[in-house]
């Protein structure tokens, strides 16, 4: 009776300090029945813990909040589960969509037996709206950047992952748009199946119905097995059609009667198969100007077309490269055995003068070439690649050594009065304005960052 009680007495202490975390926490068992229930995860989900302790947790929740990453979906796991950290987006009991930061973790027995789950979860919410809202956020699962258009690119993402509409990802190459597809893949319900992504002008024109749809033993010379295609590999994920534009026109017709449809053929078979997949699609060219020209199905156009996410040349965000020169830094330093180096104003100015053909993958690779070239030591403009140190116009090198007074000096003598001045007499061309200044245009940019006023000031221009 006294182990009775004591276990009992236990067990209320548990959740008393349960209900006073301020995360979410849900326990279950192999057969998914919920055992555990604190008042966070109440407050978060809008169910009751009466409404949910002892049930199935995909009979309570159901998509997105459970099934979509779950790994006990067609019973225990056999082998032992990792524990996993991830963006959700969810549906509360109410109908509200809340972003939540999950991580889940296998509970197990003393001989290491999954004895069941437990997730933690932190309703992120409020701080993401209020981060999209000043303008502040600057990474999102892994996208960087805080210009105003990629808080905008943040907010279409967040919008999109409840839905399993066709989006379309259009920008230069070297922009990140499979960064953006593989971010929709993993705040989505669909995260579950894999993130398959293909690059349609790689595929030789002769296979690349059977790259995507699969083919049956027979269909042609060499096809001495069945073979599943992408589309069957993104059940209940996501495909990714990077470069869709390079598909063949009777390729096209395929993947527009999928997307009537939901199911398609095997190259030769007759059974049809039905996938449930959401289908993202990229290219770097103008789907309309290749619809004009023929090259491009007008009906498969909007059939893909459905939400369309724009990502801008890294020329029109060039406040985001110091951010961005800074985040790979760190991913470098974790690939070498030293620390990262810092980067000069100067060399941050001549980052700034570049016009970026490449976009955001040339940036990344020139930290990789400049923190190679500097041996640890700050890097300057002459460790960046030749093609950024030399101006395009007048074929000139900048110093290969960092001058004596940094440019970021000048940082004490910029005040509101007179950047408002220079940028409405350069009519809010900001490296004119950095010219009349006397100052380099990182310098002025660092200024603008923590000036909202000044922003504001400027757009109005």
């Amino acid at each position: 009776m006294e182990e009775f009680k004591r276990a009992v007495l236990e067990n209320d202490n548990l959740y008393l300090v349960l209900d006073n975390l301020h995360l979410g926490i849900i326990a279950h068992t192999p057969e998914r029945t919920i055992t555990v229930f604190n008042k966070e995860a109440e407050k978060i989900t809008g169910y009751l813990k009466e409404e949910v302790i002892g049930k199935d947790c995909h009979e309570v929740f159901q998509a997105p909040f459970c099934g979509g990453k779950c790994s006990f979906c067609d019973g225990p796991p056999e082998l032992k589960l990792k524990t996993l950290e991830y963006p959700l987006n969810i549906i509360t009991k109410q109908g509200l969509t809340r972003h939540v930061e999950m991580t889940v973790s296998p509970i197990l027995d003393k001989e290491g037996g999954i004895k069941g789950v437990v997730a933690s979860f932190r309703d992120m919410t409020e701080p993401f709206q209020l981060s999209l809202k000043a303008e502040t956020l600057s990474n999102f699962s892994g996208i960087i950047g805080k210009n105003k258009a990629m808080q905008e690119i943040f907010r279409q993402i967040q919008d999109v992952a409840l839905y399993t509409y066709p989006v379309h990802v259009s920008g230069e190459t070297g922009t990140g748009k499979e960064r953006v597809a593989n971010a929709i893949h993993d705040i989505s319900s669909f995260g579950k199946g894999a993130f398959v992504p293909v690059n349609c002008g790689a595929i030789p024109e002769g296979i690349v119905e059977s790259e995507l749809f699969g083919h049956v033993r027979g269909a042609f010379s060499g096809a001495v097995k069945e073979r599943k295609g992408r589309f069957e590999l993104a059940h209940q994920g996501t495909l990714f059609l990077d470069e869709v534009a390079e598909l063949p026109l009777q390729t096209q017709v395929k993947l527009l009667r999928f997307l009537q449809e939901g199911t398609f053929e095997k190259v030769g078979g007759e059974k049809r198969i039905s996938v449930d997949t959401r289908i993202i699609s990229a290219t770097n060219k103008n789907l309309k100007e290749e619809v004009k020209a023929g090259r491009f199905r007008e009906d498969l156009f909007y059939r893909l077309n459905v939400i369309p996410v724009h990502l801008p040349p890294l020329r029109d965000r060039k406040s985001d490269i110091p951010l961005l020169a800074s985040h790979f830094l760190k991913e470098a330093e974790m690939d070498s055995p030293h620390s990262a180096p810092e980067i000069s104003g100067s060399a941050i100015d001549v980052m700034l003068d570049y016009h970026w053909p490449g976009n955001v993958r040339e940036l990344k690779n020139a930290i990789q070439f400049a923190m190679v070239r500097s041996r640890g030591k700050t890097i300057i403009p002459g460790h960046l690649p030749l093609e950024i140190t030399r101006d395009q116009t007048v074929g000139l090198r900048y110093p290969a050594e960092e001058p004596q007074r940094e440019r970021s000096s000048f940082k004490g003598k910029l005040d509101m009065d007179s950047v408002k001045a220079a940028v409405k007499k350069t009519g809010g061309n900001k490296s004119k304005a950095a010219r009349v200044l006397g100052v380099g245009r990182a310098t002025l940019y660092r200024f603008l960052a923590d000036n909202e006023e000044i922003k504001a000031y400027i757009d109005q221009i």
